[in-house]
């Protein structure tokens, strides 16, 4: 009999993480290479003295601390031959994949510039963060030449977890999902909450799926998002209605149109929440525009942090916003506000979403239809591609 999910998480056993081992297995560093991390903070004056280290509520930088800096200062930069080691804080940005400020605080006290001082002198860059800065990094990665991680909203079952798997396998099982969904036509996700039913019909136009593998080896300028594990798309058009949970729980039902949310309907919770959503729908359009669909590759248990909850196998997820990173055209340039230039993904797992069924996905590509995922389990067809 298959077994669920839950059940192969339920019988997986992780090793203690490693930093040694995930950058071993992630970069390949070699000797003289310059490593730093970069940590968000309200005030960056708190990284003066280590005084955030004081504030609890600081759960991701205290990790970035203790799991991160104090293990290459104290073993990792001398066993790999790297220099370097820094820290630094920028203030936080407030939303997902928005711009980086500029100014950083180093540890010596001084504000330096991320692209004067930081981008252009370091080969590796680990961003630990409250809000997820893989497209800004990943741009600036291209410019500047080096290649980084980025690591938002870490928390120990993460730590436990999603940083501990072997990312060869998880790289190659990630191959083999997307060799099965490559050049599909159209994706269509059915969902039920709140007693109705929604579609929603995503175009791909036959586009080369691409994956999030966690795997940063080469000489080439890029960005691991990590935990990886993740096949994805960049739609071209979508058309239907879908469900969404907003932060706060207020559920909204999203109606879409060549490929943008044009309007939002109260389902349940405050009423407010959706008719904010609604102005920004109407005074920056983009907002809307769906600049992404994935799908877990991994067997990981849920963190509460969509970084590894997006991961796990049979759970989906659709972003708006910019898309840039992922090789869209949807810049921060095309929206009317800067601080609407966010990629925000969009969810759907038992554990994130319990009000939102997702009962069928199903995907055509050749001339045939498959169902890839029901009731958040990988189908048949999902789970053949692996054996």
């Amino acid at each position: 009999m298959k077994k669920t999910i839950s059940e192969q998480v339920a019988k997986r056993n992780f090793p203690p993480f490693q930093l040694s081992r995930l950058l071993k297995t992630v970069f390949a560093p070699e000797k003289g290479q310059r490593i730093a991390i970069l940590i968000d903070l309200e005030k960056i004056q708190d990284l003066d003295g280590w005084t955030f280290l004081r504030y609890p509520a600081l759960s991701i930088q205290h990790h970035a601390y203790e799991y991160f800096y104090r293990p290459l200062q104290d073993a990792v930069l001398q066993e790999f031959g790297l220099l370097g080691g820094d820290l630094y804080a920028y203030q936080i940005t407030g939303g997902s994949n928005l711009d980086l400020p500029d100014a950083a605080r180093a540890l010596d006290g001084r504000t330096v510039s991320l692209e004067k001082d930081v981008y252009p002198h370091y080969d590796l860059i680990l961003c630990i963060s409250t809000y997820s800065a893989t497209a800004p990094l990943t741009a600036f990665a291209k410019r500047y030449g080096f290649r980084g991680a980025t690591l938002h909203g870490l928390n120990q079952t993460i730590l436990n977890t999603g940083l501990c798997v072997n990312y060869d396998e998880v790289s190659e099982e990630a191959e083999k999902l997307r060799l099965g969904m490559t050049r599909a036509e159209w994706i269509e996700i059915d969902f039920e909450t709140a007693g109705q039913s929604q579609t929603l019909r995503l175009h791909l136009g036959g586009q080369e799926a691409q994956k999030s593998h966690g795997l940063c080896r080469g000489k080439e300028p890029d960005v691991a998002n990590l935990p990886a594990g993740e096949v994805y798309f960049v739609p071209v058009g979508a058309e239907g209605s879908f469900p969404m949970k907003y932060e706060e729980g207020t559920l909204g039902l999203m109606r879409v149109e060549k490929g943008r949310i044009t309007q939002a309907d109260f389902l349940q919770g405050n009423p407010e929440t959706v008719r904010e959503h609604n102005r920004k729908l109407k005074s920056d359009p983009v907002v809307g525009e769906l600049g992404e669909l994935g799908f877990g590759t991994q067997i990981l248990p849920p963190s509460g942090c969509d970084i590894q909850d997006e991961k796990i196998r049979g759970t989906l997820h659709v972003a708006t916003g910019r898309s840039d990173h992922l090789g869209g055209s949807l810049t921060p340039d095309k929206f009317k506000e800067k601080s609407n230039a966010s990629h925000d993904d969009i969810l759907f797992s038992p554990t994130k979403t319990p009000e939102i069924l997702v009962t069928q996905v199903r995907m055509f590509r050749e001339g045939e239809t498959k169902t890839l995922i029901e009731n958040f389990e990988p189908s048949d067809y999902l789970n053949s591609l692996l054996t």
